[in-house]
């Protein structure tokens, strides 16, 4: 009968493997959603509800609204971090 020793590293690449597989099954990426919520954005940004709502209103952030729930594409949102902020929408 033969003994075989297992390393961390061989511990490592097995962890390793395991995550990417794991993450092909379920079809996940690394990549941000392209719609927040609002308490998505809320704790991205760090701020109040009140915040997030005075930058609504002053057209920083765009919205859209679909059935009383409010959305944010994630680029508006990187846009507004980077002080390239889109002006009012009428």
């Amino acid at each position: 009968m033969a003994v075989e020793i297992i390393t961390k590293e061989d511990l490592s690449e097995f962890r390793e493997k395991l995550l990417e597989d794991i993450k092909g099954i379920l079809g996940r990426t690394d990549e941000p959603k392209k719609w927040l919520k609002s308490y998505q954005v809320k704790n991205l940004l760090k701020i109040s509800p009140g915040t997030l709502q005075n930058l609504r209103i002053n057209g920083t952030l765009r919205f859209t609204k679909i059935g009383g729930i409010l959305y944010y594409k994630y680029e508006d949102i990187m846009q507004v971090l980077e002080g390239s902020a889109s002006p009012k929408k009428s």
